[in-house]
């Protein structure tokens, strides 16, 4: 009986062992990051709060997610953000990436993964800083109708959200001039660290420098004729060919076709499908190194309808959700059991 007792007693503990070990894995950091200043369009600093008020952190912790949401951070007005040459509003968006890389790596140093939710995508240098800051050895995988890989010399609009890569890649770091609030930035990723995925609108400059760097892209012509699923062991094949490092995942909504996120800024057509999307969370996922997570350019006020608006934040919680271990089989508790009648 005693031994029947203890053998009960070890299968428990070790089914409690299982479920902490499984929450630990799947610990998430939330920071809401409410700014567009890094392109033209007003809205997109509401993305934080619709992605919540889709249903995030409760979906999260329903799949047995430990969270934590630090709120948003509140960013400083900045006067007379005059232009640098024709790059717009530096000095805003150098101070709100301090920011927001300080409040990233303060939720990596906690021990969680970061889910970073923009606002435009121009704050990615401050995720991927703060991440870099913590993480030396990373590797980033781009989800984006574009690249955003211009220079400030480069880029046709001077909206510094079709820029934040080239500020943190070591390769490119001597076209970059010196900015007013961007002197803290250094460089925190290699070229051959970076894998696209999703491409379709891409400057004739950016198509140079990533050609120059040989980065590896996926645009949606190989998504196409290789499936999503091959693309994806090729970009981990691609990132992990020396050493498994920690993935940053950088994902634009407008990677997604319109049809499902239409509530952005910038849609570009044909894009992933809705099952492309996820598959790459899914995938990422299952590697056991993904680290941390932007999810950017959900403007609700560039809605149609409101239906629009839900569709495209509801979308971005699914692709979150992807990215913390819900799969399309479906799946049950650790500790869940049949009940007795």
């Amino acid at each position: 009986m005693m031994k029947m007792h203890s053998r009960d007693a070890a299968r428990a503990a070790l089914t409690l062992l299982r479920a902490l070990l499984r929450r630990q894995l799947h610990s998430v950091g939330i920071v809401g990051a409410p700014f567009s200043r890094g392109q033209p369009r007003d809205g997109v600093q509401r993305g934080p709060d619709v992605i919540r008020g889709a249903g995030l952190v409760r979906k999260l912790e329903g799949q047995d997610c430990m969270v934590k949401d630090y709120g948003n951070l509140i960013f400083e007005e900045v006067s007379n953000d005059h232009p640098f040459g024709t790059t717009k509003q530096p000095r805003a968006v150098g101070l709100a990436n301090k920011q927001v890389a300080d409040a990233v790596q303060r939720v990596k140093n906690d021990g969680y993964t970061c889910v970073m939710l923009g606002g435009d995508h121009s704050l990615a240098i401050g995720s991927i800083h703060g991440h870099a800051a913590c993480r030396p050895e990373l590797s980033v995988v781009w989800v984006d109708a574009h690249a955003d890989i211009n220079t400030p010399l480069t880029s046709p609009t001077g909206n510094i959200h079709g820029q934040p890569m080239s500020y943190l890649i070591h390769e490119l770091h001597n076209k970059i001039p010196v900015m007013p609030n961007f002197s803290w930035i250094q460089p925190c990723v290699t070229a051959k660290d970076i894998v696209y995925i999703g491409l379709r609108d891409v400057d004739p400059e950016e198509h140079y420098i990533l050609k120059h760097l040989g980065i590896k892209t996926f645009s949606m012509t190989e998504v196409d004729s290789l499936g999503i699923a091959r693309v994806m062991e090729q970009t981990c094949d691609h990132i992990f060919s020396k050493i498994k490092k920690p993935i940053h995942l950088s994902y634009d909504i407008d990677a997604l076709d319109p049809s499902l996120a239409p509530a952005t800024g910038t849609p570009v057509i044909g894009g992933l499908t809705y099952r492309e999307g996820i598959y790459i969370t899914e995938y990422l996922c299952q590697t056991g190194l993904l680290s941390a997570i932007d999810i950017v350019e959900v403007n609700p006020k560039l809605a149609k309808r409101e239906e629009e608006a839900q569709l495209t934040a509801s979308v971005a919680v699914d692709l979150v959700l992807g990215c913390f271990g819900r799969v399309r089989e479906g799946s049950h508790r650790a500790d869940y059991k049949i009940p007795e009648p």
